[in-house]
């Protein structure tokens, strides 16, 4: 054999090696590619208090984010990351009435970079953050933006009351003669009394969920929203709701507006849930400095408690005012006015459904926190229970319960008047 046919052999082996090098080379970043993480889903949840978009991630990846002024925009820059259909269809879940976003949109800005634009209706305040798996949630991107005029509650419960009666009911005179005519039997009340209801849960919290599909977050509010009906039709009464739609309110939020409206009840509406479908009945719950009064009440106020987790808070953003207000322990007045309303809201939930407990129970229960508003939690019945859930889907049944609800409170107010506050309070 010749030495030629030897070397060609070997020139062809060295060619063959040289080629699955070269394979090897350009395939890596195919194979990169390949797994680069995708959006598992977006949501949308607009309010007029902000609006909140959620990308949800199969893994952590970096993100950067600026505004562009003129028109005013949102820019999110996105590395690493698979360009699914997902994104490709973001502007179809921005609807005409978001009353912070126009448009969301995104696109292949770099070979290894998803931008996203979002274009803004007015000025905001925006938060880009990470969340880390919780639940049944993987790692999510949460941008929110916060009009940079937010609505003022207080106005938001003066205009409505004047457009509802067509008169300015400020000066609380006629409330009270309406009062007097028609009630001769309560306690007058010489002004307008605010009450906070608080529907628990929302947008990326559903709270617990029935066995037939049920959330407890759309429960709750509509439950608020009637018991908001009957409130709002007593002459010397309003309600303002914590949340009207289906957006996350973190706990912290939920009593600061509460005590932005001077409110002198804080009423928050749950749906209970247990790892037994036979659990049922209905409770009430006060705050506790002492501990809780039991084990079950101490396990629902760390779940409860728990929904800031779930829901998604920016723990960067830090507010020390109400830090110190959520530290002050000089509560113990307000919480004996919460057990008193909170008795006789027990002894009318009592004439609808089995009580869970008989007396009201206490534990942590962050959103009880207010240290100069009488605050309860009513677990209304338990949604884990498939005979509750159905009767808490029911519209007679959601009548009754806001109907003892409310027969409750008049009867805290008949018994526990409530004092004179501030001019702003009286919006006289």
């Amino acid at each position: 054999m010749s030495e030629y046919p030897r070397q060609a052999r070997l020139s062809r082996r060295r060619l063959i090696k040289l080629a699955a090098a070269l394979l090897l080379l350009f395939a890596a970043p195919a194979g990169r590619a390949a797994v680069l993480p995708g959006v598992r889903a977006v949501r949308v949840w607009p309010s007029a208090d902000y609006t909140r978009v959620t990308i949800e991630l199969g893994a952590r990846l970096k993100f950067s984010h600026f505004m562009v002024k003129d028109p005013e925009r949102l820019v999110v820059d996105l590395e690493g990351i698979e360009f699914t259909s997902a994104l490709e269809s973001l502007s179809d879940r921005i609807s005409a009435d978001d009353p912070n976003i126009k448009l969301l949109r995104a696109g292949r800005f770099k070979p290894d970079v998803v931008r996203l634009v979002m274009e803004l209706k007015n000025e905001v305040r925006p938060q880009v953050f990470e969340l880390p798996p919780v639940g049944n949630y993987g790692h999510r991107l949460v941008l929110d933006v916060y009009p940079l005029r937010p609505p003022d509650p207080l106005m938001q419960l003066l205009e409505k009351r004047i457009e509802s009666d067509g008169t300015d009911t400020r000066n609380g005179a006629a409330d009270v003669a309406r009062a007097k005519k028609q009630r001769p039997e309560r306690a007058v009340v010489d002004r307008l009394v605010t009450i906070t209801l608080d529907p628990g849960h929302g947008g990326e919290d559903p709270g617990a969920i029935g066995r037939g599909g049920s959330y407890e977050k759309n429960v709750t509010l509509a439950i608020a929203k009637r018991l908001k009906a009957r409130i709002d039709k007593e002459p010397n009464m309003r309600a303002v709701l914590t949340r009207d739609t289906d957006f996350f309110v973190p706990l912290h939020t939920r009593v600061q507006k509460a005590r932005r409206t001077r409110s002198d009840l804080f009423v928050s509406i749950h749906a209970d849930a247990f790892t037994r479908p036979d659990a049922n009945g209905s409770s009430v719950f006060a705050l506790s400095e002492n501990g809780a009064s039991s084990s079950a009440a101490r396990y629902l106020a760390q779940k409860e408690n728990e929904a800031d987790l779930i829901g998604g808070v920016n723990l960067d953003v830090k507010d020390p005012v109400l830090a110190r207000t959520l530290l002050d322990l000089s509560q113990t007045a307000t919480i004996n006015d919460s057990l008193k309303l909170g008795k006789e809201v027990l002894r009318e939930l009592g004439g609808i459904n089995r009580l869970h407990r008989a007396s009201v129970e206490q534990a942590g229960f962050a959103v009880l926190k207010a240290p100069d508003i009488p605050s309860i939690l009513i677990e209304t019945a338990f949604i884990s229970n498939p005979k509750e859930e159905k009767r808490l889907n029911d519209e007679a049944y959601q009548n009754k319960m806001a109907n003892a609800i409310m027969a409750g409170i008049r009867r805290y107010f008949a018994k526990n008047p409530p004092l004179a506050k501030s001019p702003m309070a009286r919006l006289d």
